[in-house]
């Protein structure tokens, strides 16, 4: 796929990310109550506007692009040499409680590498998108990272664990790390919209662990065309699968990942 059909691509799943994020507002604000919740797992919820929104997405690309798929919501489950990673609601617990920070993601990935993403953040409005080699953008204007070349002047965003506590013991020593000696620590409750202000420069870096494919993959490309740079832990490249994920705007990555004690 060349750089042009992406654009093309582009337009199009932006279109998508909109008029699903438009119907799921309109769900929460008119329809939604707290009795159509379901539990997927401990501390895992999910409803029927993450379900809806997940057919929504799936029907509207292979339209757009016919290719393998990896949801959340296993409404389509196939792996092609093109596929398409969709987060129909990252930040389910946020939307369920009426807390405004939750977003769809949907990216390309290719042979590993992921070639198009988008994050629209619904509350605000807010449409972030990159393609490979082009830049990174909010509706419509070039985002970059910040330039702070320090841990201690920045500002750090993370995930606590929910349900995975294998790890709480490390996360909790290099949370208090973070806490003593940065401008502090931000939980927003969206992974997807975490990497999105990264890219933009509300935040310095961000840290978590236990993630899938869907909750960094649209985000993680946003970061790198917007200058950042994405590892997981140990300073490879294993942050789409291997469910650990540090970014940053690269200046104090090398600190940072010093830092994380898991």
């Amino acid at each position: 796929m060349n750089s042009t059909q992406l654009q093309l691509l582009l337009a199009k799943v932006i279109s998508t990310a909109k008029d699903t994020g438009n119907w799921i507002r309109a769900e929460r604000e008119d329809n939604f109550t707290n009795d159509k919740v379901e539990i997927k797992g401990l501390n895992d919820l999910v409803s029927y506007v993450d379900k809806g929104a997940e057919q929504k997405i799936v029907n509207e690309l292979i339209n757009h692009f016919p290719a393998g798929f990896i949801v959340e919501e296993n409404t389509r489950s196939e792996k092609l040499e093109y596929n398409w990673i969709v987060d129909p609601l990252d930040g389910t617990t946020n939307f369920v409680h009426g807390i405004p920070c939750y977003a769809i993601s949907i990216a390309l990935e290719h042979k590993g590498e992921i070639i198009l993403g988008v994050v629209y953040e619904i509350n605000r409005d807010e449409c972030f998108y990159a393609t490979k080699g082009s830049g990174s953008f909010l509706n419509s204007r070039q985002i970059r990272v910040t330039n702070t070349e320090t841990l201690k002047d920045s500002l750090i965003a993370t995930g606590f664990p929910i349900h995975n506590f294998s790890r709480i013991e490390g996360y909790l020593k290099t949370l208090e790390f973070m806490m003593r000696n940065t401008h502090g620590v931000r939980r927003i409750g969206a992974a997807a919209a975490d990497l999105c202000y990264l890219a933009c420069g509300r935040v310095d870096g961000f840290f978590e662990y236990n993630l899938n494919p869907w909750d960094v993959a649209a985000g993680a490309l946003i970061v790198k065309e917007a200058g950042g740079v994405v590892h997981d832990f140990s300073g490879g490249a294993n942050w789409l699968f291997g469910k650990e994920i540090i970014a940053s705007n690269g200046l104090i990555q090398s600190e940072f990942r010093a830092s994380i004690a898991l």
